[in-house]
């Protein structure tokens, strides 16, 4: 049996290092296979960025259904993911992770389907449940299966493949954005070749060695810890896990698990402070920054379609800081990463914030009047009525058309076309009861129908030109470079490894649940937010409630490096608890010792209740 300087504990050779090379090599090998499951759901999360736009071209769908289409997801997967908690007690994590790929699968089919916006609005809550369900189920089983000196880098895998399956999902959005009629629904529809590989690949994985232990099934549990370590001796690691598991039954109440948490106090913190770093991580804002990155380039200045391809920069640096973060958790400790990364965030959205304000300070003032070569007149249209391009674009129905050569020169706010007012400039009405229609330069054949490098005059519906616009790619890249090694990762991380074993699956299904509720808040009111208190005033909102997590990470997170999953209890226990917790021990030294007959009875009751204090540490009482 291997012994690691921190005390943890499990199987290896003790005369060569081959076993635990072999057994950190399955481990990452069932980590990868494990974590698709994050690859699907970075992939989704960012792949709506890009296809958003040539959804809402194709069907002019109003902010509230963006937002609805987008946010269903996180909806669904804030109710699936409480669900998957008792899933997983019950059927198992394997099984849960495998029915997430069938339910994901099927949800990108739908998608890519779709033949109108409510069916497509369908697809995105059935792969909400996917992922609900692996969001849940995947930390849990990657760090049921993993050694505790590699833990946090395991859990911390999950996340660097959200991010990879966050740039694979810019690359394909650039490359089907020439198709603007149906290149959203091959964004949406590949969604379904991961989950399908993941299916196939979890036949050949263990099921949770403690999940079998606590079903009484030793011998399945033998044999998955032998699978995954690649030892046969690993009784001791078993009767370690068995020794947890008689005292969490000893230790069962009538009031159900969520209760038992609430009531005990070192569990209580761990869930308050899971629930809170989830909670801090949404509301930051990172995914406005990802599910709207695109709709973000494009408010700063950039055109659609290069706009997408952007999204590319803060996605690449994402995937890349994620990887430093691997590196960084076993070194510089999950504390101090995630404060650092939290101030990281806020740099970031200053960065945002200002960008947007000074293009709205210096934004380009409107020199061509173009109702004139109509006769028309301002009380025509309203969009006549402007005299710079920032107040043209607030008005859904108005748009900004410039000579590429001259923008700030050569500017007129002009009506947008009803039905797709992203693509060009048309206007009719009546002069003295004859029709006239609009001969504006941004019409359908100057700019829908000449490729974009043919053309001399562009239309712009909900941005103007600005010569701030890379301020935008560097605060997003910034705000990412800040998140991803440690606001990212850590919460998942911390939420694997802060509670015993019985309140395990519940606590991060709580966690979870509460991730993807303000996940949803934050999506569905971004758009609403930029309508109502303009673009840098929602960066300064976030920057704000940045600030409030910073002061809540500083009181809250403990430091649970190099601990095993029982050690990082202890860290939770106030005074009060430790010092009646060493009184138990004293009074149960002393009535071990006892031998009159007349005190087996009380012997046996204050045992037992020590036995119950010990099973807060989730491990054995030695009784």
């Amino acid at each position: 049996m291997g012994v690691e300087k921190n005390g943890s504990k499990y199987e290896a050779s003790v005369d060569t290092g081959e076993d635990e090379r072999g057994s950190n090599f399955y481990v990452y090998y069932l980590t990868c296979f494990a974590t698709i499951g994050g690859l699907l759901f970075g992939y989704d999360t960012g792949i709506i960025s890009g296809s958003m736009l040539l959804i809402g071209d194709n069907w002019n769908l109003t902010t509230i259904w963006k937002e609805l289409i987008v946010s269903a997801t996180v909806g669904a997967a804030a109710i699936f993911a409480l669900i998957a908690g008792y899933l997983t007690d019950w059927i198992g994590r394997k099984k849960v992770v495998m029915f997430a790929s069938v339910i994901f699968t099927g949800g990108a089919v739908i998608m890519g389907a779709s033949v109108n916006k409510e069916m497509l609005l369908v697809g995105r809550l059935v792969v909400g449940a996917g992922i609900g369900f692996a969001s849940m189920s995947i930390p849990v089983y990657v760090a049921e299966a993993a050694p505790p000196e590699i833990r946090g880098r395991l859990v911390t895998i999950n996340q660097l493949f959200i991010t990879i399956g966050i740039v694979i999902s810019s690359i394909v959005a650039g490359l089907f954005s020439v198709n603007k009629e149906n290149g959203w629904r091959w964004m949406l529809g590949l969604a379904g070749v991961p989950s399908v590989i993941q299916f196939i690949g979890f036949f050949g994985l263990p099921e949770s060695p403690r999940w079998l232990m606590e079903k009484g099934r030793v011998d399945d549990a033998r044999r998955a810890l032998q699978q995954i370590r690649k030892v046969n001796g690993v009784d001791n690691e078993l009767q370690e896990i068995q020794s947890a598991i008689d005292e969490n039954k000893k230790f069962a109440t009538s009031d159900g698990v969520l209760m038992r948490m609430l009531q005990t106090q070192p569990v209580r913190r761990a869930l308050f402070l899971g629930c809170g770093m989830q909670l801090f991580q949404q509301l930051c804002g990172i995914n406005t920054v990802i599910y709207y990155s695109a709709s973000i380039l494009k408010l700063a200045g950039f055109p659609v379609e290069l706009a997408i391809w952007l999204v590319c920069v803060p996605n690449t640096v994402n995937c890349l800081c994620t990887l430093l973060g691997i590196w960084l958790v076993e070194r510089s400790g999950r504390r101090w990463l995630t404060i650092l990364s939290m101030i990281g965030v806020m740099i970031g959205l200053a960065v945002l914030a200002i960008g947007f304000q000074l293009s709205i300070v210096y934004t380009p003032e409107l020199k061509v009047f173009e109702a004139g070569v109509n006769n028309f007149t301002n009380d025509s249209s309203a969009c006549f009525s402007y005299s710079k391009c920032e107040n043209c674009i607030t008005n859904e129905h108005c748009g900004f058309c410039y000579n590429r050569d001259s923008p700030e020169s050569s500017g007129s706010c002009l009506p947008a076309e009803a039905d797709h007012p992203e693509r060009y400039a048309i206007f009719s009405t009546n002069i003295s009861g004859n029709p006239v229609t609009s001969s504006f330069r941004c019409n359908q054949s100057n700019v829908w129908d000449t490729p974009r490098s043919d053309r001399t005059y562009f239309w712009a519906d909900s941005y103007c030109p600005t010569d701030y616009s890379w301020m935008a790619v560097l605060g997003l890249a910034l705000f990412v470079m800040g998140f991803a090694p440690g606001l990212g990762p850590m919460p998942w991380t911390i939420n694997s490894e802060i509670y015993p074993l019985w309140a395990r699956s519940t606590g991060t299904s709580l966690a979870t649940a509460t991730n993807w509720v303000f996940n949803l808040i934050v999506s569905l009111t971004f758009l609403s937010l930029l309508e109502n208190i303009g673009k840098y005033g929602t960066f300064w909102l976030y920057f704000g409630i940045c600030f409030l997590g910073l002061i809540f990470m500083c009181f809250m997170l403990p430091e649970t490096k190099n601990k095993t999953l029982e050690q990082v209890q202890e860290l939770f226990m106030s005074s009060e608890y430790k010092v009646d917790l060493e009184r138990r021990r004293q009074e149960h030294n002393r009535l071990k010792r006892m031998v009159h007959p007349t005190h087996t009875f009380k012997a046996r009751q204050h045992t037992r209740l020590w036995g119950a204090q010990q099973t807060l540490l989730g491990r054995p009482s030695c009784i």
